[in-house]
């Protein structure tokens, strides 16, 4: 990039037939953009004859040409710019087709400061790769130009499996490297071998063999990004090269991607074969300065993950091995954990905000490490999920917060209720329903007592699956609830579709309620929309009694939080209803509702039509 590309300030195209939104798109991306504006899609594109820009901007409906219909008409003129589209549908229909006509992103109205700026800054970073790629593949046609396309791809692809081979990885490899020397970039260079492969083509025939290199291919093209590359270096290894890498850490996300994505077996025909991987990680300039030196390295930390027994990853450097060595360790410790009862249910009461009353508790799980003490779950939740270990610590939180419930309705505290986390993995199992009906039956809980906690997207990722499923539990008695509603793609007029009983308001929103216009905007939407489909809502993260009295105000149901508690053992759990045998938090049932007035300015801020009209 020259000196004169980078101080370039970005050009941004707003396009809108309301003024109004026009002029507060320039207001707040005015700050390092320059913005123009048009009121219609005719005029967009009569500036886009003439004028260049990074990124547009543009509603969906408008009279003469859509924004839908514009789409392609400007990435046909401009391949390089970036297209957001802005609609006051609230509908997941209308951002999928948005995406199917070319568009990067969809933002709905009213407008989030934080929203847009977050989608701005994606769809700039998107342009300024989709530049990179042009000059990298315009560079590439000028050293292949006078060859015919046969003869480039007999000297430069794999036959196999199509993919780049072990001489046109080394050229990307010594380019990207040259790119990374001017942007301060670090790069990443993974080989990946399949264990034992060897005894497939002994034991099978080599037709099985280029099976599975075959299928090995396309799943490690799934597993990086387009920008990337993935080639064939020699009979049952892979390189892949990772451009625009901001730390080690990702490329071991990437690594953890590519061993979940060898968990499925090969098909062989009737046969179906499991494969693991090994992979040896180098990275520029950590581990050395051209790429000679890269893929050596990177060999060298591949020779030491076969040597460990095959199917982990190991970095070059020493300390980036530390990390990985800590990880399996904890994998250890964990698999440890679960057979020797290390972990435990801590329970955070959840109030009725109208009455003060408890009306039940939260099951969240914590981890008695021998070694460590008390983990919370984000420092082991995430390996649980990528091990699968998920499903068992999910299995015994459910069976043992039910268990714990039915005791202290039979102790007298009344008709509790209990809800518990379920992960996307765990919902997925094909005998989770089966499950649910054996731990109800088990504890003796009344299903009605249960709670089902599921985010947005582990029920979006196969929305008629996941609607059949939620249907049987709701049959059995048992209540579905979203949570951290807000944080996903879905809509609340698309959950209307969907068998829920209950929204919890996400404690991002929650936090930011009573000084933020947008949050509270957010807020008071959500609750309003909740309650007119008939669905419950509870908010997380309730702190302060400021936080407290806005939602009581709202007629939000029921909230928990430090406010009330924090997650404790059973057994504080039960001395705190002994202590109010009525279970009703006495400065909350004395606290009259609050006023209207008491939060106008917020109010009044969240609820300017600008923010709240919608096409």
């Amino acid at each position: 990039m020259s000196a004169e590309d980078s101080k370039k300030r970005p050009a941004i195209l707003i396009i809108d037939d309301d003024e109004q939104v026009r002029n507060l798109l320039r207001e707040i991306l005015s700050d390092g953009n320059d913005c123009a504006l048009a009121g219609s899609a005719e005029d967009a594109l009569a500036l886009l004859g003439t004028e260049s820009f990074n990124l547009v901007i543009s509603d969906i409906n408008m009279g003469g040409i859509s924004g839908l219909e514009l789409i392609p008409r400007v990435l046909e003129q401009t391949p390089d710019t970036v297209v957001v589209m802005i609609s006051g549908q609230q509908t997941i229909d209308y951002a999928i087709e948005s995406m199917r006509a070319g568009a990067f992103d969809y933002i709905t109205k009213p407008l989030g400061i934080r929203q847009i700026h977050a989608a701005v800054r994606r769809a700039l970073e998107h342009h300024e790769l989709l530049r990179e790629k042009r000059r990298y593949e315009n560079h590439l046609e000028d050293l292949v130009k006078e060859r015919t396309a046969e003869v480039e791809h007999l000297a430069y692809y794999d036959r196999l499996t199509d993919l780049p081979n072990r001489v046109l990885f080394a050229d990307r490899c010594a380019q990207a490297l040259a790119i990374a020397h001017g942007t301060q970039h670090q790069t990443g260079v993974l080989l990946v071998s399949l264990d034992r492969f060897k005894k497939i083509n002994d034991t099978l025939g080599h037709d099985a063999g280029d099976v599975v290199l075959t299928e090995a291919a396309a799943r490690l093209r799934n597993c990086v990004g387009e920008a990337d590359t993935v080639a064939r270096s020699d009979g049952d290894e892979f390189a892949l090269l990772l451009t625009q890498v901001s730390e080690a850490g990702e490329l071991a996300n990437v690594s953890l991607a590519i061993a979940d994505a060898f968990k499925p077996p090969f098909q062989l025909g009737r046969q179906e074969v499991y494969v693991t991987v090994s992979i040896g990680i180098g990275i520029f300039p950590l581990n050395g300065e051209d790429h000679s030196t890269i893929l050596r390295n990177a060999s060298a930390a591949l020779y030491r993950a076969k040597k460990q027994g095959g199917n982990n990853c190991q970095f070059y450097a020493a300390d980036m091995n530390a990390q990985a060595h800590k990880r399996l360790a904890l994998e250890t410790s964990m698999r440890r954990a679960i057979e020797n009862d290390e972990f435990i249910t801590y329970y955070q009461p959840l109030v009725n905000l109208a009455s003060g009353e408890v009306v039940g508790s939260e099951a969240l799980v914590r981890w008695l490490h021998p070694e460590l003490g008390l983990l919370p779950p984000a420092k082991f939740i995430g390996l649980a999920e990528d091990t699968g270990m998920i499903v068992d610590i999910g299995d015994f939180v459910m069976s043992t917060a039910c268990a714990q419930t039915r005791a202290w309705q039979d102790r007298g505290y009344g008709r509790l209720h209990i809800a518990v986390n379920v992960s996307a993995r765990h919902f997925r199992q094909p005998n989770f329903l089966d499950r649910v009906v054996q731990i109800l039956k088990e504890t003796r809980l009344d299903p009605v007592c249960l709670e089902l906690e599921l985010t947005e997207t582990s029920i979006m990722e196969n929305p008629e699956a996941a609607v059949e499923l939620l249907t049987e539990i709701r049959n059995l008695g048992a209540r579905v609830a979203i949570d951290d509603f807000g944080t996903g793609y879905s809509s609340l007029s698309y959950l209307k579709r969907l068998p829920i009983d209950t929204v919890k308001l996400d404690r991002s929103f929650v936090n930011g309620a009573t000084s933020d216009p947008d949050d509270a905007a957010l807020v008071m939407a959500i609750i309003t929309l909740a309650h007119n489909l008939g669905l419950k809502v509870i908010a997380e993260g309730v702190e302060t009694d400021e936080q407290m009295n806005f939602l009581r105000l709202l007629r939000c149901d029921e909230a928990q939080g430090y406010l009330f508690s924090k997650p404790v053992p059973a057994e504080d759990f039960e001395s705190a209803l002994t202590l109010a045998p009525q279970r009703k938090l006495s400065f909350l049932a004395r606290s009259p509702r609050p006023d209207l007035n008491d939060y106008s300015n917020v109010v009044n801020l969240a609820s300017k039509p600008i923010r709240s009209s919608g096409r």
